[in-house]
């Protein structure tokens, strides 16, 4: 049994990997988290998540839950950037596997997690859906058989209490489409457009955050040429994708040796 621990566990995303890894065949929940003063501490996992009882007590700290459980496997995370890299050194010190979907992440926290990987197998990836990993390879071929004669856009849209601008994904379809035409990344993102900014580069790619409503996620790419263009979208109409995700790279982990590795290497892509 892979023995796994949930952080965030009361969250709309922590709840939703606390069933998906109640349910998922060969795996053990045997801890799970919230922040220090919020009501779900204390109270079971499974009361927490909206589910039944799992006899998993809710901790405010990761250590305590480690402790409590006597050891685990693994960690899934998908709570906020500061707080997923804190988890980060704790899985290094306490020698656990971890999975962080968290985004929006400053160079100080991911340099935090690279550190991290370099003692235990971690997997990050800005969104955990298989569908969305395909679409992010398939614009990457689209972008390097098409060429420098397409003018690429993505367009970003999710709900009005998404923190991060660009999402994660919106970035990564950015910097692999770059990475595509052998253009640097940091260069050719342009993020947003105001005023008299003359005709538009051919080197640029443009990543628009729109936010609203209730909406999962949303993006699309566009490869804009003379007389036609092309149009890749992906949509996710619940986030059951994402928990799903998470519990495949969490299996994939296993017996992994320390790393910093992505969806793409859980996918075989």
């Amino acid at each position: 049994m892979i023995r796994a621990i949930v952080t965030g566990a009361a969250g709309r995303m922590g709840s939703l990997i606390v069933r998906a890894v109640r349910d998922a065949e060969g795996f053990s929940l045997v801890g799970a988290t919230e922040r220090p003063g919020t009501a779900a501490v204390g109270l079971d996992a499974g009361l927490a998540a909206g589910l039944g009882m799992l006899e998993v007590a809710v901790c405010d700290t990761l250590d305590k839950a480690i402790q409590l459980a006597g050891g685990a496997d693994v960690v899934i995370d998908f709570t906020q950037p500061q707080a997923s890299a804190a988890h980060a050194d704790v899985c290094a010190r306490q020698k656990v596997a971890l999975v962080v979907g968290s985004t929006g992440f400053s160079s100080e926290a991911r340099e935090r997690i690279t550190a991290a990987a370099k003692l235990v197998p971690i997997v990050m990836s800005p969104n955990m859906s298989v569908g969305v990993n395909l679409v992010i390879r398939v614009a990457a071929e689209l972008a390097q058989v098409l060429g420098t004669g397409y003018d690429v856009e993505i367009l970003d849209l999710h709900h009005r209490h998404k923190i991060d601008a660009p999402s994660g994904t919106a970035l990564r379809l950015g910097e692999v489409i770059a990475e595509a035409l052998g253009r640097d990344p940091k260069k050719s993102l342009v993020f947003s457009r105001k005023g008299p900014i003359g005709e538009r580069s051919r080197g640029e790619i443009g990543i628009q955050a729109l936010r609203g409503g209730d909406v999962v996620g949303e993006h699309t790419v566009l490869f804009l040429g003379d007389g036609e263009r092309i149009e890749l979208t992906h949509r996710t109409t619940s986030r059951d994708g994402f928990a799903t995700g998470a519990v495949r790279a969490a299996r994939w982990l296993a017996g992994k040796a320390p790393g910093l590795y992505t969806m793409r290497d859980v996918l075989g892509i």
